[in-house]
């Protein structure tokens, strides 16, 4: 367990899931890379969960090519009637276009902490759950084709097509019946700089849910990564649920930089680069996430 640790969490052993995930390559939708890495986690999460359910469908892009689509729910106690869901997205993006060297531009990402992260933290918060069980049933949902397209106004559904087509399909299939107490959206969350802020789109229309991400982190004293300031609208996997009536917030660190500082969205960001690698994402970073979401789930 990582040094400083206020719960069952294990920072180490989600930093070794981030190392497991790039050892497949970029998990690009129709790669070997993406298919491997989605049958280690349905392993993964079969040694893990109670119950594990495997959503597959064929997704045209807007330029009709057929991507093989694959959304893993995997549930403890899954006979509970309150339930909590945290979702993930576990590909990665084919073009990393944000990089400087504009003939990198066509070559797909690493994706260790965009992608990786949340990945990892999900597994990591299942080993968890066997010592501290938890309160409600638990739906760990890592979601495909988030990053696939280009990300646009989120209103303009042309554009977005391609984009978030995992949380989008997920929600379209969803049992009417199926309504978590609260959900959040894990993205981006081992940058060794951690410092996370409240997304727009997030206190807009579930702000009860920020207020309890936020108060559980402070009681942690993790104020200071957990900051209590709204911080712009994200277009991430949490839209599609907002839109559909969920209770689901984004929990992700925007300010990606290479100095491990903020303020660099454009400039020095390594967010959709060849640098987003694994030596940017931090145990203890993992560790700090993991414990805020165990005792989401625990206390």
């Amino acid at each position: 367990m990582t040094g400083g640790a206020r719960t069952a969490f294990d920072g180490e052993a989600a930093l070794g899931y981030v190392r497991a995930q790039l050892a497949f390559g970029p998990r690009v939708p129709g790669t070997p890379g993406h298919r491997a890495t989605g049958d280690w986690i349905v392993a993964q999460m079969r040694a893990r969960a109670d119950s594990v359910t495997v959503q597959e469908w064929i997704h045209v892009t807007s330029d009709g090519t057929r991507l093989p689509m694959r959304n893993i729910l995997a549930q403890v106690n899954p006979g509970a009637a309150q339930r909590v869901l945290y979702v993930a997205h576990w590909d990665t993006r084919p073009m990393a276009d944000n990089e400087r060297n504009l003939g990198a531009r066509q070559r797909p990402i690493p994706g260790a902490n965009d992608g990786a992260s949340g990945v990892a933290l999900l597994i990591a918060l299942a080993d968890a759950l066997a010592k501290s069980p938890p309160l409600y049933g638990v739906d760990l949902l890592f979601v495909d084709g988030e990053d696939y397209g280009a990300f646009g106004k989120w209103e303009d559904t042309t554009q977005n097509k391609d984009v978030l087509i995992g949380s989008q399909h997920f929600v379209r299939t969803a049992p009417r019946t199926y309504q978590p107490l609260f959900g959040v959206v894990w993205d981006m969350i081992g940058d060794a700089g951690l410092q996370i802020y409240q997304e727009q789109h997030s206190i807009e229309n579930a702000p009860e849910v920020v207020a309890r991400v936020w108060a559980v982190a402070r009681e942690l004293g993790y104020g200071k990564v957990f900051i209590s300031e709204g911080k712009g609208y994200i277009t991430d996997d949490h839209l599609p649920f907002l839109q559909h009536g969920f209770r689901v917030i984004n929990v992700i660190d925007i300010d990606y930089c290479e100095d491990g500082g903020t303020g660099c969205f454009q400039e020095g960001n390594l967010h959709h680069t060849l640098r987003d690698d694994v030596d940017r994402v931090s145990a203890r970073s993992l560790q700090i996430v993991g414990d805020v979401g165990l005792t989401l789930l625990v206390k």
